[in-house]
């Protein structure tokens, strides 16, 4: 018998989620209208989600909560209000992407099941220990990983007591995930807060390579390749679709589970996924998952290719106008979601109704007869009712004390009082027992968790600190600014080290107040190298934007400061960071704005630093960019290309806003934005909160130029952290165009 895996279904709303269950998905994953990565879905409130895990559960399907963005300090309170309620439900996972998130549920709410969403971009081993280390259940491993790197992943993930979950169906993106900040940049709408407004499947002024949709990827479908991942072990088949409709769900779901039944019973792997192409779909490809990154994963059509399909195999026509196969497919599908609205409306999740009888007069207990459709029992207070003469038991209060079991799947429909001797009375805490009693019973013998309350953070001491000026660069021609600044510089790595290691060893250890900046992309070989590259030289400090570097500097006692990619926006990540991995700093993300910024507080001992000038880099990706934008000789992307590639250019939007795409010798593909990243006012609006300012004098083109040298601009910029005047305004004048559009937003 084959190793029955998950299948994983999205719940964009009710019906959607019922459709999930109706079409046999063993799991769900859904959101509520606050704290999760698809604001764009309609969502479910806390009420529905009470009925939802009762419907999924008598259907042995479980239920996981996306919680899945970064939260600012603001937002605590209300985030550990949720946990609290969320605790005493029998809700089976909840999936996030912060790390103050994960500290929180690791460190107080200890009965949940952690899921690490896919926002957190996992792709090496580094990264699962530090999950683990977090009580981690499972992670859902990043889109762009090939079959290769998920059957090694998952090997690491299982030895750490880890689930793997991967994407088999729906949209791609074209950056890693949750280190995409286009949408947030360019709109306001941050992707890592659930607001994506897709840029990149937008229209662009037509590319040299005759493209108009230059970052519109096809979308995924893993279909044919089940045996592959049966076969590196993965524990769950996840759908992508939060804002698709029931039908869609449905049928993708459907089609999935008719296709693990036969590869469960020997039927073959081949399937029918024809049905995959009736709903919303801009044709397949499963390249990533195949490791054959080419050309034909894009598709300059954004829009829903389901009537161009129907069209082809009914032989209609496929050029111009497309209504006849349009109206076809509109006909035959409108039978399917009959069908499958007559199935879902016959799905009940409205709250299961309590009678409460209540009876009892002064020298006995007070008795409390619960009655459920099902079922009925009777709690007996502990402590004999009295004649206070004063107060009385009535209905206003023991709604009150009783109000908690309407965060339960069931409600309180009606209290009977009836039998209860008037002016009785019993102190309040037996009430509070009783409550607990009720729950108790309800939750099949569960005890309830009473609500935590987070200890009040300290906050640092308000002494003006003189911050210290760190610099990156990225090429050998400027380590000389070691020798002629006293600014810290940092060097950039690049994501495939492996065949320049010894080179960069030796650079370093011929320099050695240069410090190692590590990317946030570092997969299988290329982390290997890294963790050799520190093994070999043990620098006495690194800046690090990924975590499984951080964990294995940590294990390894080298110090280390969490870098501007990890998304740091709250104090508890930085507790997490410091008190889990003995990190001695971080970066704050330059996603956050200054209004966000006043309630963090940083530990004792560790150091916080952010960026204020930097090209702003909107993604990265793993695919060729330049495909679609000017063109390649080479079809796909094969073993020279990340470490010899060297290559630049844009794309222009509708808004004649321009994009940079550059590809340097050892990195994957990036695109930046036109301006880059200026802001002089962080330096006197919080005089007590940064150890340090980092600027970016990589040399990577913008529409930003800088009318002085580099010495002088790190002058400059030294001088104006010691205060001089003026010197905001001269590095206005030589350096332009700028944005700080991020620091006056916020997330």
């Amino acid at each position: 018998m084959k190793r029955k895996i998950e299948l994983l279904a999205p719940g964009g709303d009710i019906d959607s989620i019922k459709a999930a269950i109706v079409a046999g998905a063993d799991a769900v994953y859904c959101g509520l209208d606050k704290f999760n990565a698809r604001n764009r879905a309609a969502n479910i409130t806390f009420d529905n989600l009470q009925g939802i895990i009762r419907l999924a559960h008598k259907h042995k399907c479980q239920v996981f909560l996306t919680l899945n963005i970064l939260v600012v300090d603001s937002e605590v309170p209300e985030i550990i209000g949720l946990l609290n309620r969320l605790v005493n439900t029998r809700i089976d996972g909840v999936i996030v992407q912060d790390l103050g998130m994960l500290y929180l549920l690791s460190a107080y709410f200890k009965s949940f099941k952690i899921h690490a969403s896919t926002q957190l971009t996992t792709h090496n081993e580094g990264q699962m220990k530090f999950l683990s280390e977090m009580n981690v259940e499972r992670a859902n491993l990043s889109r762009e990983l090939n079959i290769h790197e998920i059957k090694a992943l998952t090997t690491t993930a299982h030895e750490n007591n880890i689930l793997t979950e991967v994407f088999v169906h729906g949209s791609y993106c074209i950056s890693f995930s949750g280190l995409c900040y286009i949408s947030s940049v360019q709109g306001g709408k941050s992707g890592n807060r659930g607001r994506c407004s897709q840029p990149c499947r937008d229209r662009y002024i037509e590319t040299a390579a005759g493209k108009n949709y230059p970052l519109n990827l096809k979308d995924n479908s893993a279909f044919f390749d089940l045996p592959e991942l049966h076969d590196a072990c993965v524990d769950s088949l996840k759908i992508e679709g939060r804002i698709k409709d029931f039908e869609y769900v449905y049928t993708v779901v459907d089609t999935w589970r008719k296709h693990l039944s036969n590869f469960y019973e020997g039927r073959g792997s081949t399937g029918d996924n024809s049905s995959l192409y009736k709903v919303f779909n801009r044709d397949f490809s499963n390249s990533f998952l195949k490791g054959d990154l080419h050309k034909e994963m894009f598709i300059d059509n954004p829009r829903n290719h389901a009537t161009l399909y129907y069209a082809k195999i009914n032989s209609c026509p496929v050029d111009g106008d497309l209504t006849e196969a349009q109206l076809a497919l509109d006909a035959e599908k409108e039978e399917v979601k009959e069908e499958i609205r007559r199935q879902i409306d016959s799905l009940n999740i409205d709250k299961i109704p309590l009678q409460l009888i209540i009876s009892g007069k002064s020298g006995t207990p007070l008795k409390v007869l619960v009655k459920t459709p099902e079922s009925t029992f009777e709690i007996l207070s502990k402590i004999k009712l009295k004649d206070t003469g004063a107060e009385s038991l009535d209905s206003p209060m023991i709604m009150k004390r009783l109000k908690a079991i309407n965060d339960t799947e069931y409600f309180l429909e009606n209290i009977d009082l009836d039998g209860l001797q008037a002016g009785a009375f019993i102190p309040f805490n037996e009430l509070t027992s009783i409550k607990k009693r009720i729950l108790f019973t309800l939750n099949g013998s569960r005890e309830p968790i009473d609500p935590i309350k987070l200890p009040v953070l300290k906050r640092q001491n308000k002494e003006r600190r003189k911050p210290g000026l760190s610099v990156l660069i990225s090429s050998a021609k400027d380590v000389s600014l070691c020798n002629e600044t006293n600014a810290r510089i940092y060097f950039q790595l690049p994501n495939s080290l492996k065949n320049e290691l010894a080179e960069f060893i030796d650079l370093f250890r011929k320099n050695e107040k240069l410090i190692p900046w590590f990317p946030s992309i570092l997969i299988g070989a290329d982390f290997e190298a890294a963790v050799e590259f520190l093994q070999k030289l043990q620098p006495k400090c690194i800046v690090s934007n990924n975590i499984g570097i951080g964990f294995e500097a940590h294990k390894s006692g080298i110090p280390w400061i969490a870098g501007p990619s990890l998304n740091i926006v709250n104090s508890y990540s930085l507790i997490a960071l410091k008190e889990n991995f003995n990190c001695s700093g971080a970066f704050i993300s330059n996603e956050i704005g200054k209004h966000q910024m006043y309630s963090i507080k940083i530990p004792d001992d560790f150091e916080l630093y952010y960026s204020i000038y930097h090209p702003i880099e909107l993604m990265t990706s793993r695919q060729c960019l330049f495909h679609q934008v000017t063109g390649c000789v080479k079809n796909k992307i094969d073993a020279t290309c990340i470490s010899h590639c060297e290559k630049s250019a844009s794309i222009t939007n509708l808004k004649n806003e321009k994009l940079y795409i550059e590809k340097s010798k050892g990195n994957y593909h990036r695109i930046y934005h036109e301006s880059n990243f200026l802001n002089m006012d962080i330096v006197t609006d919080f005089p007590f909160l940064f150890s340090g300012f980092l600027i970016d004098l990589r040399d990577i083109k913008t529409e930003t130029k800088m009318g002085i040298d580099k010495l002088e601009t790190i002058n400059l910029f030294e001088n104006h952290l010691d205060g001089v005047l003026k010197l905001a305004e001269a590095l206005n004048q030589n350096i332009h165009p700028v944005t700080d559009s991020q620091y006056r937003k916020g997330i």
